[in-house]
């Protein structure tokens, strides 16, 4: 049987490079080799393609924090040394971050006309843009935290009628990369200050007390959503040393919700996946409001991690579907959904009478 060669790119030049190579690492050491060849490429700091041999090495060299290592079952990437030229069947991407996960990658994949695991070109943007996300959210009708796009520090008096604590966050990021809560409104200036720094526009959003869920979601024009889990933040909330340094947070799959909020969780997860057209797969974020017990929906993930912590594929493990099958599925989704989309027509009317 001729086996899939199957190209994982990784690294990019976002501040989650590193979170992006551990997450191939596990991809790659997961794929089964009987049915797959990898092809590792990885992208530099300075946005270059680095060769698979090269690749191949940074992938099974480069440190691994301890918390990640058990989800790498032979505790090394499986990656050959030496990779035989020709024609790459799938590429799974996962470049985190800006330039990555937000469409970028996706459009440059599209015009090279080979089949890529994941949400294509305006999902990945949507995904990617908090603002832009939001907006479509109160269009639908789909619950939310309530929230203001700043277009720059003098955009401040938007915020006016958000209630403390807020949240401040650049409009395109990830791994809660910039994010602030704002306790006093004398410090939203400097938190501003602080997300412009990752992004040319800021989200303000108001703080919600409430438990935090997630729901992984799977498939294209039919998707299905995977119980949902929560996650305890070990931080006053879940920032980007709580998610990769600290190693304090819990994560709890299956939540420990009434079936209704279940339910609801994975109701909304699929709603949302269809709403921002996304294929592949996503990672859904909740907020489980305390008091009302309301289920609001706080971001879309398109591209979500694969190390040992990530939740996207424990949730599909707890589900049913183990890390191996995963992957089996996303190949799949992604060969269908790039033969269904070449089957679209690209001459204009006249040409075709």
């Amino acid at each position: 049987m001729t086996r899939l060669r199957v190209a994982v790119l990784f690294g990019g030049k976002s501040v989650e490079r590193e979170v992006s190579r551990v997450s191939a690492r596990t991809i790659a050491g997961a794929f089964d080799a009987a049915r797959y060849e990898v092809v590792p490429i990885a992208i530099s700091e300075t946005g270059r393609f680095l060769p698979p041999s090269e690749s191949g090495a940074l992938l099974a060299s480069g440190p691994v924090p301890e918390r990640f290592r058990t989800a790498d079952p032979a505790g090394t990437a499986v990656v050959p040394a030496e990779v035989a030229p020709g024609r790459i069947d799938v590429v799974f991407p996962i470049v985190h971050g800006t330039t990555g996960e937000d469409g970028a990658l996706q459009g440059f994949l599209e015009t090279l006309g080979v089949p890529y695991v994941g949400a294509g070109v305006t999902a990945s943007a949507v995904g990617m843009d908090k603002g832009v996300f939001k907006a479509l959210l109160r269009d639908a009708g789909i619950p939310t935290p309530r929230a203001v796009v700043l277009h720059g520090p003098g955009d401040l008096a938007r915020a006016a009628g958000l209630p403390l604590p807020l949240f401040v966050k650049p409009a395109n990021g990830g791994s809660s990369v910039g994010v602030t809560k704002v306790k006093r409104r004398e410090d939203l200036a400097a938190a501003a200050a602080n997300a412009f720094r990752y992004d040319e526009r800021v989200l303000v959003e108001e703080g919600i007390d409430a438990r935090e869920l997630e729901c992984a979601v799977l498939g294209n024009a039919e998707p299905r959503a995977s119980i949902p889990g929560e996650v305890i933040p070990g931080h006053e909330f879940y920032d980007y040393d709580d998610k990769y340094r600290d190693d304090k947070a819990q994560l709890r799959i299956p939540a420990d919700v009434p079936a209704a909020v279940a339910e609801e969780t994975r109701r909304l997860a699929v709603e949302v996946f269809r709403v921002c057209g996304v294929s592949g797969m996503a990672r859904v974020d909740f907020f489980l409001e305390r008091g009302s017990g309301r289920v609001l929906v706080n971001e879309i993930n398109t591209l979500p991690g694969f190390t040992a912590i990530s939740m996207y594929p424990k949730l599909w493990e707890a589900s049913g579907l183990p890390l191996p099958g995963l992957l089996d599925e996303l190949v799949r989704l992604a060969l269908e959904r790039s033969e269904r989309r070449a089957r679209l027509m690209t001459k204009p009317p006249a040409e075709l009478a």
